[in-house]
Formats: C-alpha cells, sequence, structure tokens
C-alpha cells in the first residue's frame, strides 16, 4: 500500500504581499451602498485608519472605464475606480471579498491588483472569500490587516457593524414602503437620510443597538395615504448593481415617486448575517435558502452569483401576490444572462410580468426611464382588473 501523504494546509494571507506593517495600513474598500457607514465603525474599533473613496460619479465611471479591458461587467469598473480613488486619497491596503462560481467577481480583486500595480500604486491587497470557513475566514482577514489582538475591541466592531448594517436595511426598507404613499413629497428622503447620518455618527453599542426601533418610530411619524392603491414590485439581479444607486441609476427613487413600493431582495446587512453567522445560530430561514426552495422547479442547484435568488425570489413574488419583477443586470454578467434565459418559461408558467434592464456606461437615461414607465403602466393596469374583479366576488 503506498503511504498517503498529508499534504499542509495553505493560509492564504500568509501567500499576500506584506509590504506594510499593520500600524501603518491605511485601509479601503469598494463602494456599495451604504456599506462604508458599518464597515468603518468595525475597522476603526480595530484601531486602523480608513480611507472612504468618493461616492460613485461620473467622474468615478470615466476613470473606471479608462482602465478596465474591453467587455468586462459594470462593478469591475466602479470597484477599480473606487480602488484608484481610495490609493490617490492616502489608502495603502485594499481590501475585497470573492465568491465561487461563474460570476467573474472571483477575479476582480486579482485583476485589479495587476492593473493597479502596472499604474504604479503601492499597496497591499486583501482578498477573503466569505463563503469559506465564514466567520473563521473574516476574523482572519481583519487580523491580518490591523494585528489586533484585543478581543473587546472585535466585540465592540462587530457589535457596531451589525448594529449598523441592520439599522441601515431598516431605514432602506421603511424609506421604499414609505415613498410612494407619503402625503408630503420628500418627507421620507429626509427622514431616511436623518438617520444615516446619526447611525454614521453613534459609536456607542447600547446606542447603536436602539437605532432600529428610534428608525421605525420616526417612519411611523410620517402621513401617509393609506387609501392609496400602490403595487408591489420586487427588484432583484445582480448583487452591486442593485445596491448602488448611482449604477442603478436611483431606480428605486424613481419607482417610488411613480407610486410603487419597491422590496428589494438583497439587503447587505441579512446577507452578511447569513454568510457570517454559524448555520446553529441562524434559526429561521434565510433569503437564500428559500430562493433554493422556490427556484427547484427551474434549478436544481446553484451556479454563482445570485442567478438561483434571482429565479427563486420571481416564483415565490409570483405566489404571494407582487404584482412585477423588476430584474438588474450588468452588461455581459454571465450568471444573470442565465436568467434571463429561464425568465421566458418562468413568466408564462408563473403568471407575472418581468422587466429585465441590462446596465453599463453606455446605458441611456431617458431610454432607461421610458421603459420603467411602460412597465408600470402594464403592472398598475393589471393591479386595477384583479382590485375589481375581487370586488365583483365579494359582492
Amino acid at each position: 500500500m503506498k503511504e498517503t501523504i498529508k499534504k499542509p494546509k495553505i493560509n492564504r494571507f500568509e501567500k499576500m504581499e506584506n509590504t506594510i506593517k499593520a500600524k501603518d495600513r491605511v485601509i479601503a474598500w469598494p463602494r456599495m451602498g451604504r456599506i462604508d457607514i458599518p464597515l468603518k465603525a468595525l475597522v476603526v474599533s480595530l484601531g486602523a485608519k480608513v480611507v472612504i473613496p468618493p461616492a460613485n460619479s461620473n467622474k468615478a465611471l470615466e476613470l473606471g472605464v479608462k482602465n478596465s479591458i474591453e467587455g468586462i461587467c459594470l462593478p469591475y469598473k466602479m470597484n477599480l475606480a473606487n480602488y484608484i480613488m481610495a490609493l490617490e486619497s492616502g489608502a495603502n491596503t485594499l481590501m475585497m471579498f470573492q465568491a465561487p462560481g461563474s460570476c467573474r467577481l472571483g477575479n476582480y480583486t486579482k485583476m485589479a491588483q495587476k492593473t493597479l500595480k502596472k499604474m504604479g500604486y503601492n499597496f497591499d491587497m486583501v482578498i477573503f472569500d466569505m463563503y469559506k470557513s465564514k466567520m473563521k475566514q473574516t476574523l482572519h482577514a481583519f487580523w491580518h490587516v490591523t494585528h489586533c489582538l484585543n478581543p473587546f475591541k472585535y466585540y465592540k466592531g462587530f457589535s457596531l457593524g451589525f448594529s449598523k448594517f441592520f439599522a441601515i436595511d431598516t431605514a432602506e426598507k421603511l424609506l421604499l414602503k414609505t415613498r410612494p404613499r407619503e402625503i408630503n413629497k420628500g418627507d421620507s428622503e429626509k427622514c431616511y437620510e436623518k438617520w444615516l447620518k446619526i447611525t454614521d455618527e453613534t459609536n456607542s453599542i447600547i446606542e447603536a443597538r436602539k437605532l432600529r426601533k428610534r428608525i421605525i418610530e420616526d417612519f411611523n411619524n410620517i402621513p401617509v395615504d393609506k387609501d392609496k392603491i400602490v403595487p408591489v414590485v420586487f427588484l432583484l439581479g445582480e448583487f452591486f448593481v442593485l445596491l448602488d444607486p448611482y449604477t442603478n441609476q436611483n431606480i428605486e427613487k424613481e419607482l417610488g415617486e411613480m407610486g410603487v413600493e419597491v422590496q428589494r431582495q438583497i439587503m447587505f446587512g441579512d446577507w452578511l448575517e447569513h454568510v457570517l453567522k454559524p448555520s446553529f445560530l441562524y434559526k429561521k430561514e434565510s433569503h437564500r435558502e428559500r430562493a433554493v426552495r422556490y427556484a427547484q422547479k427551474y434549478m436544481k442547484r446553484a451556479i454563482g452569483g445570485e442567478t438561483i435568488e434571482t429565479i427563486g425570489d420571481t416564483v415565490y413574488a409570483a405566489k404571494h401576490g407582487i404584482d412585477g419583477i423588476i430584474h438588474l443586470m450588468p452588461f455581459s454578467c454571465m450568471p444573470e444572462i442565465v436568467s434571463q434565459n429561464i425568465f421566458p418559461k418562468v413568466r408564462k408558467e408563473e403568471d407575472i410580468p418581468i422587466l429585465s434592464l441590462v446596465l453599463d456606461e453606455q446605458t441611456g437615461r431617458a431610454g432607461y426611464i421610458t421603459r420603467i414607465e411602460a412597465f408600470i403602466d402594464l403592472v398598475k393596469r393589471k393591479k386595477m382588473r384583479k382590485e375589481k374583479n375581487d370586488n365583483k366576488i365579494q359582492k
């Protein structure tokens, strides 16, 4: 019998460059929605310095397109621009997570690293896979960039970070629900911005845990038209374009002002909790588990990206009275192209309207909004017919 030789475990962090001492690190990461607020709280609690790149804009888009290879998707271009702007502002350590499957997210950081080195930047890149060993992998990544050994600082950092993630999720959900029903236009937006600022400035664990309750109470005080008929649309698709208002051309606000309640199916705090928490502590069915269950008729396994969530959420929506689906994807996104090809069958068999929108730097705003308006007109007409039929049955 041949003797089996055990291969030593490779620590991915030991293979990374360590050109910068932990005490000298200035850390940055890409912009996605408002994850800068909770992540800053976490990293600063560990004693590190951070640089937050500017919010995504036309300037960032031009910078990303200029330095990206042809055919790469929009999220990569925006991430690369974030890295460049952060390095120009004094960052020297870049963080990013990656994921398995057909999504090119797994190669983003490696591609960006090579590009940035060619551009002459000196930095360390820390990549961690949040789908491998979950919390252990994450703790190791934060230790690698901060070399913090104080357990209380980790407790404070993660408590503050998670509380702020959940507070922002709560504020976003209430904004999306209240905006189409508000009597005084702009009330919900002002309330949301106010709580973003308060959340960012909160540094006490006790106060951070009270944020959600206070946010709910404040939104409940906004005058709304309770009798208004409001269609409900699921917003789903690729992770980055869902979370970033600039990239999706502020679609949530546009829909709200059209009198539509948006229910975005990926919320960062919910996603993070499921990814990081050990399964025995996560007692409720997660969004992903629900999606996998509902997608079984059309997809037997996940293929990477958010494809199985996209299909599962569409089926769930059809079976729970949701009025329509708006699907967002970056141009050339491989997992969401698969979703697009499954949609015709789902639309026919589940009887639910679906609008798929492809986003890149060439997407014109006028045509984009026109397509959304036409789709919402269809959804509203269908809802009105349903309301009339339901009233006839009741009589």
